[in-house]
Protein backbone atom coordinates (compact mmCIF):
# COMPACT_ATOMS: atom_id res chain seq x y z
CA UNK A 1 0.00 0.00 0.00
CA UNK A 2 1.25 3.68 -0.85
CA UNK A 3 0.17 6.59 -0.02
CA UNK A 4 -1.20 8.49 -2.97
CA UNK A 5 0.48 11.44 -4.39
CA UNK A 6 3.39 10.90 -1.43
CA UNK A 7 6.87 12.13 -2.53
CA UNK A 8 9.42 9.62 -1.38
CA UNK A 9 13.27 9.98 -0.62
CA UNK A 10 15.39 7.92 0.76
CA UNK A 11 17.56 9.61 3.99
CA UNK A 12 20.63 7.47 5.29
CA UNK A 13 21.29 7.33 8.84
CA UNK A 14 23.63 5.16 11.16
CA UNK A 15 24.04 2.13 8.64
CA UNK A 16 20.59 1.87 7.66
CA UNK A 17 18.46 3.75 4.72
CA UNK A 18 15.39 5.40 5.82
CA UNK A 19 11.82 5.65 2.95
CA UNK A 20 10.61 8.68 4.02
CA UNK A 21 7.39 10.04 2.24
CA UNK A 22 6.50 13.66 2.26
CA UNK A 23 3.18 15.15 1.36
CA UNK A 24 1.76 19.13 1.24
CA UNK A 25 3.25 22.12 0.83
CA UNK A 26 7.28 22.14 1.79
CA UNK A 27 6.16 26.01 2.89
CA UNK A 28 4.19 25.01 5.82
CA UNK A 29 4.48 23.70 9.03
CA UNK A 30 5.89 20.28 9.17
CA UNK A 31 4.22 17.14 11.10
CA UNK A 32 6.51 14.27 11.23
CA UNK A 33 4.47 10.90 11.79
CA UNK A 34 5.90 8.37 13.10
CA UNK A 35 4.56 4.73 13.78
CA UNK A 36 4.58 1.85 16.18
CA UNK A 37 4.77 -1.92 16.33
CA UNK A 38 4.01 -3.85 13.84
CA UNK A 39 3.57 -0.97 11.50
CA UNK A 40 5.19 1.00 9.17
CA UNK A 41 4.08 3.97 7.79
CA UNK A 42 0.99 2.89 5.89
CA UNK A 43 -0.91 2.91 9.25
CA UNK A 44 -1.12 6.81 8.97
CA UNK A 45 -2.41 6.27 5.55
CA UNK A 46 -5.76 7.64 6.33
CA UNK A 47 -4.23 10.51 8.81
CA UNK A 48 -1.73 12.29 6.67
CA UNK A 49 -3.54 13.01 3.76
CA UNK A 50 -5.95 14.93 5.73
CA UNK A 51 -3.45 16.90 7.63
CA UNK A 52 -1.91 18.06 4.28
CA UNK A 53 -4.52 20.42 3.21
CA UNK A 54 -2.99 22.47 6.16
CA UNK A 55 0.83 21.15 6.82
CA UNK A 56 3.67 19.55 5.65
CA UNK A 57 3.36 16.13 6.11
CA UNK A 58 6.18 13.86 6.64
CA UNK A 59 6.67 10.09 7.48
CA UNK A 60 9.08 7.42 7.29
CA UNK A 61 9.39 3.80 8.04
CA UNK A 62 11.54 3.09 11.09
CA UNK A 63 14.45 1.41 10.67
CA UNK A 64 13.71 -2.79 9.78
CA UNK A 65 10.13 -1.95 8.79
CA UNK A 66 8.39 -1.46 5.60
CA UNK A 67 10.93 -0.37 2.93
CA UNK A 68 13.59 0.82 5.61
CA UNK A 69 16.41 -1.21 5.96
CA UNK A 70 17.44 -3.43 8.73
CA UNK A 71 20.55 -2.64 11.09
CA UNK A 72 22.92 -5.27 11.29
CA UNK A 73 23.14 -7.03 13.75
CA UNK A 74 19.50 -6.20 15.06
CA UNK A 75 20.57 -7.55 18.43
CA UNK A 76 21.46 -3.63 19.78
CA UNK A 77 20.36 -1.97 16.47
CA UNK A 78 17.09 -0.46 18.28
CA UNK A 79 17.98 1.38 20.98
CA UNK A 80 16.41 4.84 21.96
CA UNK A 81 19.83 6.80 21.10
CA UNK A 82 19.69 5.36 17.57
CA UNK A 83 16.25 6.09 16.46
CA UNK A 84 16.80 9.45 17.73
CA UNK A 85 19.68 9.51 15.40
CA UNK A 86 16.84 8.51 13.00
CA UNK A 87 14.65 11.05 13.66
CA UNK A 88 17.08 14.05 13.82
CA UNK A 89 18.57 12.61 10.57
CA UNK A 90 15.02 13.15 9.09
CA UNK A 91 13.99 16.19 10.76
CA UNK A 92 17.47 17.94 9.18
CA UNK A 93 16.59 16.37 5.74
CA UNK A 94 12.77 17.41 5.86
CA UNK A 95 13.08 20.66 7.60
CA UNK A 96 16.19 21.78 7.94
CA UNK A 97 15.73 25.55 9.21
CA UNK A 98 12.20 24.96 11.60
CA UNK A 99 11.59 22.70 14.33
CA UNK A 100 8.87 20.22 13.51
CA UNK A 101 6.00 18.82 15.10
CA UNK A 102 6.24 15.47 16.15
CA UNK A 103 3.14 12.93 16.51
CA UNK A 104 3.75 9.11 17.58
CA UNK A 105 1.54 5.84 17.99
CA UNK A 106 2.39 3.29 20.12
CA UNK A 107 6.22 2.53 20.12
CA UNK A 108 6.38 5.69 17.61
CA UNK A 109 4.95 7.65 20.34
CA UNK A 110 7.48 5.75 23.07
CA UNK A 111 10.73 6.86 20.76
CA UNK A 112 8.71 9.84 20.40
CA UNK A 113 9.31 10.66 24.28
CA UNK A 114 12.62 10.07 23.85
CA UNK A 115 13.09 12.56 20.79
CA UNK A 116 11.18 15.18 22.88
CA UNK A 117 13.07 14.89 26.43
CA UNK A 118 17.03 14.36 25.33
CA UNK A 119 19.01 17.38 25.44
CA UNK A 120 20.38 17.00 21.80
CA UNK A 121 16.97 17.67 20.08
CA UNK A 122 15.93 20.35 22.11
CA UNK A 123 15.25 23.67 19.92
CA UNK A 124 14.40 20.78 17.00
CA UNK A 125 10.70 19.84 18.22
CA UNK A 126 7.88 22.26 17.96
CA UNK A 127 5.29 20.42 20.21
CA UNK A 128 4.86 16.52 20.72
CA UNK A 129 1.14 14.50 20.11
CA UNK A 130 1.72 11.04 21.65
CA UNK A 131 -0.87 8.38 21.44
CA UNK A 132 -1.10 4.89 22.85
CA UNK A 133 2.78 4.92 23.85
CA UNK A 134 4.70 6.16 27.12
CA UNK A 135 8.00 7.34 27.91
CA UNK A 136 9.59 4.42 29.21
CA UNK A 137 11.60 6.34 31.79
CA UNK A 138 7.96 7.95 33.09
CA UNK A 139 7.17 4.33 33.26
CA UNK A 140 9.85 3.33 34.96
CA UNK A 141 9.09 5.79 37.95
CA UNK A 142 6.13 5.08 37.52
CA UNK A 143 6.30 1.49 38.66
CA UNK A 144 9.29 2.51 41.25
CA UNK A 145 6.80 4.73 43.42
CA UNK A 146 4.11 2.09 43.39
CA UNK A 147 6.62 -0.55 44.48
CA UNK A 148 8.46 1.54 46.95
CA UNK A 149 5.12 3.39 48.71
CA UNK A 150 2.30 0.50 47.80
CA UNK A 151 -1.15 1.29 48.72
CA UNK A 152 -4.30 -0.96 47.59
CA UNK A 153 -4.67 1.67 45.02
CA UNK A 154 -1.67 1.31 43.49
CA UNK A 155 -0.86 -2.22 43.75
CA UNK A 156 -4.47 -2.79 41.85
CA UNK A 157 -2.82 -0.07 39.08
CA UNK A 158 0.64 -2.02 39.23
CA UNK A 159 -1.48 -4.96 38.63
CA UNK A 160 -3.70 -4.39 36.00
CA UNK A 161 -0.92 -2.48 34.29
CA UNK A 162 1.18 -5.63 34.52
CA UNK A 163 -1.70 -7.83 33.16
CA UNK A 164 -1.90 -5.87 29.93
CA UNK A 165 1.63 -6.13 29.32
CA UNK A 166 1.07 -9.62 28.73
CA UNK A 167 2.67 -9.31 25.34
CA UNK A 168 6.01 -7.84 26.30
CA UNK A 169 7.21 -10.64 28.13
CA UNK A 170 6.34 -12.76 25.06
CA UNK A 171 8.43 -10.63 22.89
CA UNK A 172 11.35 -10.93 24.88
CA UNK A 173 11.55 -14.09 24.59
CA UNK A 174 14.02 -15.68 22.06
CA UNK A 175 12.72 -16.72 18.45
CA UNK A 176 9.25 -17.48 19.11
CA UNK A 177 8.13 -14.33 18.17
CA UNK A 178 10.21 -14.48 15.14
CA UNK A 179 8.20 -18.11 14.27
CA UNK A 180 5.06 -16.91 15.39
CA UNK A 181 5.18 -13.84 13.17
CA UNK A 182 6.28 -15.24 9.92
CA UNK A 183 3.89 -17.83 10.22
CA UNK A 184 0.13 -18.16 11.75
CA UNK A 185 0.01 -14.86 13.13
CA UNK A 186 1.55 -12.74 10.47
CA UNK A 187 -1.16 -14.80 8.30
CA UNK A 188 -3.98 -13.82 11.02
CA UNK A 189 -2.96 -10.32 12.24
CA UNK A 190 -5.14 -8.80 9.93
CA UNK A 191 -7.72 -10.58 10.36
CA UNK A 192 -7.46 -9.97 14.44
CA UNK A 193 -7.35 -6.57 13.80
CA UNK A 194 -10.82 -6.56 12.19
CA UNK A 195 -12.37 -8.70 14.46
CA UNK A 196 -10.90 -7.14 17.40
CA UNK A 197 -9.81 -3.35 17.17
CA UNK A 198 -13.06 -3.16 14.67
CA UNK A 199 -9.92 -1.42 12.08
CA UNK A 200 -11.63 -1.47 8.89
CA UNK A 201 -10.29 -4.14 6.47
CA UNK A 202 -8.36 -3.20 2.94
CA UNK A 203 -4.95 -3.22 2.15
CA UNK A 204 -3.71 -2.41 5.69
CA UNK A 205 -1.35 -4.01 6.62
CA UNK A 206 1.16 -3.90 4.19
CA UNK A 207 2.30 -7.42 3.18
CA UNK A 208 5.71 -6.54 5.29
CA UNK A 209 4.20 -7.54 8.37
CA UNK A 210 5.77 -10.40 9.53
CA UNK A 211 8.87 -9.18 8.57
CA UNK A 212 8.61 -5.71 10.22
CA UNK A 213 6.59 -7.70 13.25
CA UNK A 214 9.84 -10.05 13.42
CA UNK A 215 12.23 -7.63 13.43
CA UNK A 216 10.67 -5.03 15.48
CA UNK A 217 10.46 -7.42 18.91
CA UNK A 218 14.40 -5.97 19.14
CA UNK A 219 12.43 -2.78 19.96
CA UNK A 220 11.50 -3.99 23.51
CA UNK A 221 14.66 -6.59 23.93
CA UNK A 222 16.83 -3.53 23.34
CA UNK A 223 14.92 -0.86 25.27
CA UNK A 224 12.64 -2.03 27.87
CA UNK A 225 14.12 -3.56 30.37
CA UNK A 226 17.38 -1.55 30.90
CA UNK A 227 14.78 1.81 30.96
CA UNK A 228 12.10 0.57 33.35
CA UNK A 229 15.44 -0.67 35.67
CA UNK A 230 17.09 2.75 35.27
CA UNK A 231 14.96 5.06 34.15
CA UNK A 232 16.62 8.49 33.36
CA UNK A 233 15.71 11.34 35.94
CA UNK A 234 16.01 14.36 33.57
CA UNK A 235 13.07 13.08 31.30
CA UNK A 236 11.96 16.39 31.39
CA UNK A 237 9.95 17.49 28.08
CA UNK A 238 11.05 20.37 26.17
CA UNK A 239 8.12 20.78 24.06
CA UNK A 240 4.50 21.60 24.49
CA UNK A 241 2.77 17.81 24.53
CA UNK A 242 -0.44 16.92 23.74
CA UNK A 243 -1.73 13.44 25.33
CA UNK A 244 -4.60 11.27 23.29
CA UNK A 245 -5.65 8.56 25.21
CA UNK A 246 -8.10 5.73 23.96
CA UNK A 247 -9.98 5.05 26.89
CA UNK A 248 -10.21 1.42 25.37
CA UNK A 249 -6.99 0.42 24.85
CA UNK A 250 -6.09 -3.13 25.79
CA UNK A 251 -2.62 -2.72 26.45
CA UNK A 252 -1.98 0.46 28.15
CA UNK A 253 -3.89 1.95 31.22
CA UNK A 254 -4.84 5.20 31.57
CA UNK A 255 -3.10 5.61 34.86
CA UNK A 256 0.03 5.53 33.61
CA UNK A 257 -0.41 9.26 33.13
CA UNK A 258 -1.48 10.19 36.48
CA UNK A 259 1.53 11.90 37.30
CA UNK A 260 2.67 13.53 33.54
CA UNK A 261 2.32 16.99 34.84
CA UNK A 262 5.37 16.50 36.76
CA UNK A 263 7.65 15.96 33.68
CA UNK A 264 5.86 17.99 31.05
CA UNK A 265 5.24 21.70 31.78
CA UNK A 266 2.84 21.94 29.24
CA UNK A 267 0.81 19.31 28.77
CA UNK A 268 -2.76 19.02 26.70
CA UNK A 269 -5.05 16.14 27.46
CA UNK A 270 -7.42 14.69 25.35
CA UNK A 271 -9.55 11.27 25.60
CA UNK A 272 -11.03 9.17 23.10
CA UNK A 273 -13.53 6.43 23.62
CA UNK A 274 -11.94 3.69 21.10
CA UNK A 275 -9.26 0.66 21.04
CA UNK A 276 -5.72 1.24 20.67
CA UNK A 277 -5.51 1.59 16.72
CA UNK A 278 -6.68 5.32 16.16
CA UNK A 279 -4.90 6.29 13.10
CA UNK A 280 -6.96 4.00 11.31
CA UNK A 281 -10.51 3.98 13.48
CA UNK A 282 -10.60 7.46 14.50
CA UNK A 283 -8.87 9.39 11.76
CA UNK A 284 -10.77 12.23 11.44
CA UNK A 285 -10.95 13.19 15.62
CA UNK A 286 -6.80 13.08 15.43
CA UNK A 287 -6.28 15.09 12.42
CA UNK A 288 -8.88 17.81 14.12
CA UNK A 289 -6.88 17.32 17.56
CA UNK A 290 -3.57 17.68 15.62
CA UNK A 291 -4.80 20.64 13.72
CA UNK A 292 -5.78 22.70 16.30
CA UNK A 293 -2.59 21.51 18.41
CA UNK A 294 -0.02 22.19 15.92
CA UNK A 295 -1.92 25.80 14.97
CA UNK A 296 -2.24 27.02 18.26
CA UNK A 297 1.61 26.44 18.84
CA UNK A 298 2.68 27.82 15.49
CA UNK A 299 0.31 31.04 16.57
CA UNK A 300 2.38 31.46 19.98
CA UNK A 301 -1.08 31.10 21.92
CA UNK A 302 -1.40 28.54 25.08
CA UNK A 303 -1.10 24.93 23.87
CA UNK A 304 -3.51 24.06 26.33
CA UNK A 305 -7.26 23.19 26.02
CA UNK A 306 -9.04 26.35 25.49
CA UNK A 307 -12.54 24.72 27.10
CA UNK A 308 -12.91 24.96 30.59
CA UNK A 309 -15.78 22.20 30.44
CA UNK A 310 -15.08 19.14 32.40
CA UNK A 311 -15.18 17.14 29.79
CA UNK A 312 -12.96 19.61 27.17
CA UNK A 313 -10.65 16.45 26.66
CA UNK A 314 -13.25 14.41 25.75
CA UNK A 315 -14.97 16.75 23.05
CA UNK A 316 -12.85 19.21 21.54
CA UNK A 317 -13.26 19.43 18.10
CA UNK A 318 -15.83 17.21 17.83
CA UNK A 319 -19.14 17.78 15.86
CA UNK A 320 -22.10 17.90 17.66
CA UNK A 321 -25.92 18.31 16.54
CA UNK A 322 -28.77 19.40 18.76
CA UNK A 323 -32.24 19.21 17.32
CA UNK A 324 -34.59 21.52 19.42
CA UNK A 325 -31.76 23.55 20.45
CA UNK A 326 -33.77 26.91 20.30
CA UNK A 327 -34.71 26.79 24.12
CA UNK A 328 -34.81 24.26 27.10
CA UNK A 329 -32.22 20.66 27.35
CA UNK A 330 -31.58 21.15 23.35
CA UNK A 331 -30.08 24.51 24.12
CA UNK A 332 -28.71 23.96 27.53
CA UNK A 333 -27.27 20.80 25.66
CA UNK A 334 -25.54 22.85 22.88
CA UNK A 335 -24.07 25.36 25.50
CA UNK A 336 -22.61 22.16 27.65
CA UNK A 337 -21.17 20.95 24.70
CA UNK A 338 -19.95 24.00 23.46
CA UNK A 339 -17.90 24.66 26.77
CA UNK A 340 -16.33 21.18 26.49
CA UNK A 341 -14.84 22.77 22.94
CA UNK A 342 -16.93 20.54 20.50
CA UNK A 343 -18.22 22.28 17.25
CA UNK A 344 -21.89 22.85 17.55
CA UNK A 345 -24.62 22.76 14.97
CA UNK A 346 -28.06 24.30 16.50
CA UNK A 347 -31.03 22.95 14.80
CA UNK A 348 -34.51 24.54 15.53
CA UNK A 349 -37.67 25.17 13.36
CA UNK A 350 -37.40 28.78 14.76
CA UNK A 351 -34.73 30.53 12.74
CA UNK A 352 -34.09 33.03 15.62
CA UNK A 353 -33.99 31.01 18.51
CA UNK A 354 -31.61 28.74 16.90
CA UNK A 355 -29.14 31.68 15.58
CA UNK A 356 -29.08 32.70 19.26
CA UNK A 357 -27.67 29.28 20.66
CA UNK A 358 -24.69 29.00 17.70
CA UNK A 359 -23.98 32.66 18.97
CA UNK A 360 -23.88 32.23 22.62
CA UNK A 361 -21.90 28.60 21.73
CA UNK A 362 -19.19 30.64 19.59
CA UNK A 363 -18.72 33.00 22.96
CA UNK A 364 -18.61 30.14 25.53
CA UNK A 365 -15.91 27.97 23.82
CA UNK A 366 -17.00 26.29 21.18
CA UNK A 367 -14.40 26.67 17.76
CA UNK A 368 -17.35 26.94 15.54
CA UNK A 369 -21.17 27.36 15.76
CA UNK A 370 -23.81 26.94 13.03
CA UNK A 371 -27.29 27.41 13.01
CA UNK A 372 -29.74 25.42 10.49
CA UNK A 373 -33.80 25.95 10.41
CA UNK A 374 -35.94 22.90 9.87
CA UNK A 375 -38.78 21.23 11.18
CA UNK A 376 -37.51 17.60 11.72
CA UNK A 377 -40.88 15.96 11.00
CA UNK A 378 -40.38 16.60 7.51
CA UNK A 379 -38.64 14.06 5.74
CA UNK A 380 -37.16 15.83 2.66
CA UNK A 381 -35.94 18.91 4.51
CA UNK A 382 -33.92 16.69 6.78
CA UNK A 383 -32.86 14.70 4.15
CA UNK A 384 -31.51 18.34 2.93
CA UNK A 385 -30.08 18.84 6.13
CA UNK A 386 -28.09 15.89 6.68
CA UNK A 387 -26.27 16.43 3.10
CA UNK A 388 -25.98 20.05 3.84
CA UNK A 389 -24.32 19.02 7.43
CA UNK A 390 -21.98 16.42 5.64
CA UNK A 391 -20.67 18.64 2.91
CA UNK A 392 -20.44 21.88 4.78
CA UNK A 393 -19.91 20.44 8.45
CA UNK A 394 -18.38 17.24 7.91
CA UNK A 395 -19.76 13.45 9.45
CA UNK A 396 -21.40 14.11 12.92
CA UNK A 397 -19.74 13.04 15.97
CA UNK A 398 -23.00 13.36 18.51
CA UNK A 399 -26.30 13.18 17.36
CA UNK A 400 -28.77 14.67 19.83
CA UNK A 401 -32.27 14.10 18.48
CA UNK A 402 -33.87 16.61 21.46
CA UNK A 403 -36.81 18.01 19.36
CA UNK A 404 -40.29 17.44 20.83
CA UNK A 405 -43.69 18.51 21.40
CA UNK A 406 -46.26 18.09 24.67
CA UNK A 407 -49.72 16.55 24.47
CA UNK A 408 -51.95 16.20 27.40
CA UNK A 409 -55.62 14.44 27.29
CA UNK A 410 -57.55 11.25 27.42
CA UNK A 411 -57.20 8.61 24.70
CA UNK A 412 -60.76 9.53 23.39
CA UNK A 413 -60.50 13.00 23.03
CA UNK A 414 -56.97 12.95 20.81
CA UNK A 415 -58.27 13.57 17.67
CA UNK A 416 -56.17 11.65 15.26
CA UNK A 417 -54.70 14.74 13.98
CA UNK A 418 -53.36 15.27 17.30
CA UNK A 419 -51.49 11.47 17.06
CA UNK A 420 -50.22 12.24 13.86
CA UNK A 421 -48.60 16.13 15.06
CA UNK A 422 -47.20 14.45 18.17
CA UNK A 423 -45.66 11.05 16.19
CA UNK A 424 -44.47 13.16 13.24
CA UNK A 425 -42.34 15.65 15.71
CA UNK A 426 -41.41 13.05 18.59
CA UNK A 427 -40.90 9.78 16.94
CA UNK A 428 -40.52 10.41 13.36
CA UNK A 429 -38.30 13.38 14.29
CA UNK A 430 -35.82 10.35 15.90
CA UNK A 431 -35.69 8.52 13.42
CA UNK A 432 -35.42 10.62 10.32
CA UNK A 433 -32.47 12.08 12.42
CA UNK A 434 -30.89 8.62 13.43
CA UNK A 435 -31.43 7.13 9.87
CA UNK A 436 -29.69 10.17 8.05
CA UNK A 437 -27.07 11.00 10.70
CA UNK A 438 -26.81 7.78 11.93
CA UNK A 439 -26.10 6.33 8.59
CA UNK A 440 -23.69 8.90 7.72
CA UNK A 441 -21.48 7.53 10.94
CA UNK A 442 -21.58 3.96 10.35
CA UNK A 443 -20.62 4.27 6.76
CA UNK A 444 -17.71 6.94 8.06
CA UNK A 445 -16.70 3.93 10.38
CA UNK A 446 -14.84 5.91 13.06
CA UNK A 447 -17.62 5.36 15.75
CA UNK A 448 -19.90 7.99 17.12
CA UNK A 449 -23.00 8.68 19.40
CA UNK A 450 -26.65 9.20 19.08
CA UNK A 451 -28.71 10.62 21.77
CA UNK A 452 -32.24 10.19 21.85
CA UNK A 453 -34.45 12.69 24.33
CA UNK A 454 -37.20 10.01 26.05
CA UNK A 455 -39.09 10.62 28.92
CA UNK A 456 -40.34 9.12 32.02
CA UNK A 457 -43.59 9.50 30.59
CA UNK A 458 -41.76 6.58 27.96
CA UNK A 459 -42.10 3.77 31.32
CA UNK A 460 -44.59 5.57 33.47
CA UNK A 461 -48.13 5.02 32.28
CA UNK A 462 -50.36 8.21 32.61
CA UNK A 463 -53.94 8.26 31.29
CA UNK A 464 -53.60 12.10 30.70
CA UNK A 465 -50.78 11.15 28.38
CA UNK A 466 -51.48 8.55 26.24
CA UNK A 467 -50.27 9.82 23.03
CA UNK A 468 -47.36 11.79 24.46
CA UNK A 469 -46.19 8.36 26.37
CA UNK A 470 -46.55 6.40 23.36
CA UNK A 471 -43.71 8.27 21.13
CA UNK A 472 -41.64 8.52 24.00
CA UNK A 473 -41.87 4.65 25.04
CA UNK A 474 -41.32 3.83 21.31
CA UNK A 475 -37.96 6.30 21.29
CA UNK A 476 -37.15 4.06 24.11
CA UNK A 477 -37.49 1.10 21.81
CA UNK A 478 -36.01 2.33 19.18
CA UNK A 479 -32.99 3.57 21.12
CA UNK A 480 -32.47 -0.16 22.67
CA UNK A 481 -32.80 -1.74 18.89
CA UNK A 482 -30.43 0.62 17.32
CA UNK A 483 -28.16 0.35 20.20
CA UNK A 484 -27.98 -3.28 19.40
CA UNK A 485 -28.01 -2.83 15.45
CA UNK A 486 -24.92 -0.26 15.58
CA UNK A 487 -23.07 -1.59 18.52
CA UNK A 488 -20.35 -3.46 16.23
CA UNK A 489 -19.90 -0.32 14.77
CA UNK A 490 -18.27 1.84 17.64
CA UNK A 491 -21.70 4.18 17.93
CA UNK A 492 -23.31 3.96 21.41
CA UNK A 493 -27.32 4.92 21.49
CA UNK A 494 -28.53 6.50 24.61
CA UNK A 495 -32.40 7.24 25.50
CA UNK A 496 -32.23 10.18 28.03
CA UNK A 497 -35.69 10.10 29.87
CA UNK A 498 -36.23 13.05 32.01
CA UNK A 499 -38.60 13.78 34.71
CA UNK A 500 -40.51 17.19 35.54
CA UNK A 501 -37.83 19.82 34.08
CA UNK A 502 -38.35 23.81 33.97
CA UNK A 503 -38.43 23.85 30.37
CA UNK A 504 -41.09 25.81 27.65
CA UNK A 505 -42.46 22.65 26.68
CA UNK A 506 -45.50 22.70 29.07
CA UNK A 507 -46.40 26.57 27.64
CA UNK A 508 -46.81 25.41 24.61
CA UNK A 509 -48.03 21.78 24.68
CA UNK A 510 -51.30 21.33 23.72
CA UNK A 511 -54.79 19.84 25.60
CA UNK A 512 -57.08 17.71 23.55
CA UNK A 513 -60.71 17.77 24.70
CA UNK A 514 -60.80 21.16 25.67
CA UNK A 515 -61.37 24.75 24.18
CA UNK A 516 -58.58 27.56 23.98
CA UNK A 517 -59.34 29.32 27.08
CA UNK A 518 -59.07 26.23 29.67
CA UNK A 519 -56.13 25.06 27.66
CA UNK A 520 -54.35 28.46 28.02
CA UNK A 521 -55.30 28.24 31.81
CA UNK A 522 -54.28 24.58 31.59
CA UNK A 523 -50.43 25.28 30.20
CA UNK A 524 -50.32 28.64 32.75
CA UNK A 525 -50.97 26.14 35.55
CA UNK A 526 -48.28 23.25 34.40
CA UNK A 527 -45.91 25.96 33.88
CA UNK A 528 -46.37 26.99 37.25
CA UNK A 529 -45.86 23.22 38.42
CA UNK A 530 -42.49 22.58 36.62
CA UNK A 531 -41.43 26.08 37.61
CA UNK A 532 -42.24 24.62 41.56
CA UNK A 533 -40.17 21.96 40.65
CA UNK A 534 -37.64 23.91 38.84
CA UNK A 535 -35.22 21.53 37.68
CA UNK A 536 -32.88 23.36 35.25
CA UNK A 537 -32.55 21.99 31.82
CA UNK A 538 -28.37 21.82 32.73
CA UNK A 539 -28.98 19.47 34.83
CA UNK A 540 -30.29 17.13 31.88
CA UNK A 541 -27.54 18.23 29.25
CA UNK A 542 -24.99 17.30 31.88
CA UNK A 543 -26.45 13.67 31.97
CA UNK A 544 -26.55 13.53 28.59
CA UNK A 545 -22.69 14.92 27.88
CA UNK A 546 -21.80 11.81 30.79
CA UNK A 547 -24.17 9.31 29.27
CA UNK A 548 -21.72 9.75 25.79
CA UNK A 549 -18.53 9.57 27.69
CA UNK A 550 -19.53 6.36 29.43
CA UNK A 551 -21.87 4.71 26.42
CA UNK A 552 -24.91 4.81 29.16
CA UNK A 553 -27.80 3.05 27.35
CA UNK A 554 -31.00 4.43 28.92
CA UNK A 555 -30.59 7.40 31.91
CA UNK A 556 -33.41 8.48 33.70
CA UNK A 557 -33.12 12.07 34.75
CA UNK A 558 -34.36 13.41 38.09
CA UNK A 559 -35.53 11.68 41.32
CA UNK A 560 -38.87 11.04 40.14
CA UNK A 561 -38.09 9.54 37.09
CA UNK A 562 -35.28 7.21 38.46
CA UNK A 563 -38.22 6.44 40.89
CA UNK A 564 -40.52 5.25 37.75
CA UNK A 565 -37.48 3.57 35.85
CA UNK A 566 -37.43 1.24 39.37
CA UNK A 567 -40.64 0.92 39.52
CA UNK A 568 -41.47 0.07 36.14
CA UNK A 569 -38.84 -2.80 36.95
CA UNK A 570 -39.61 -3.95 39.89
CA UNK A 571 -43.13 -2.86 40.86
CA UNK A 572 -44.75 -2.39 37.69
CA UNK A 573 -48.53 -2.88 39.35
CA UNK A 574 -48.10 -0.21 41.62
CA UNK A 575 -47.08 1.81 38.63
CA UNK A 576 -50.14 1.06 36.78
CA UNK A 577 -52.20 2.20 39.93
CA UNK A 578 -50.75 5.60 40.09
CA UNK A 579 -51.41 6.03 36.36
CA UNK A 580 -55.18 5.92 37.16
CA UNK A 581 -54.71 8.93 39.55
CA UNK A 582 -56.24 12.35 38.07
CA UNK A 583 -53.36 14.97 37.28
CA UNK A 584 -53.25 17.58 38.67
CA UNK A 585 -54.13 19.82 36.26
Amino acid sequence: MTLQGARERVVRTGGVELCVAELGETGQPTVILVHGYPDSKEVWSEVAPRLADRFHVVLYDVRGHGRSTPPQPLRGGFTLEKLTDDFLAVADAVSPDRPVHLVGHDWGSVQSWEFATVKRTEGRIASFTSMSGPSLDHFGHWINQRVRRPTPRRVGQLLGQGAKSWYVYLLHTPVLPELAWRGPLGKRWPRILERVEQVPGGDYPTPSLPTDAARGAWLYRDNVRPRLTRPRQDAYAHAPVQLITPLGDAFLSEKLYDDLELWVPQLTRRTLSAKHWIPRTRPDQLVSWISEFVTSVEGGRPAGVTATGKYADRFGGQLVLVTGAGSGIGRATAYAFAEAGARVVAVDRDAESAGRTAEMSRLIGAPEAWAETVDVSDEQAMEKLAARVAAEYGVVDVLVNNAGIGLSGSFFDTTPEDWKKVLDVNLWGVIHGCRLFGKQMAERGQGGHIVNTASAAAFQPSKALPAYSTSKAAVLMLSECLRAELAGQGIGVTAICPGLVNTNITSTAHFAGVDAEEEKRRQKRSARLYGLRNYPPEKVADAILRAVVRDEAVVPVTPEARGAYLMSRFTPRALRRIARLEPPL
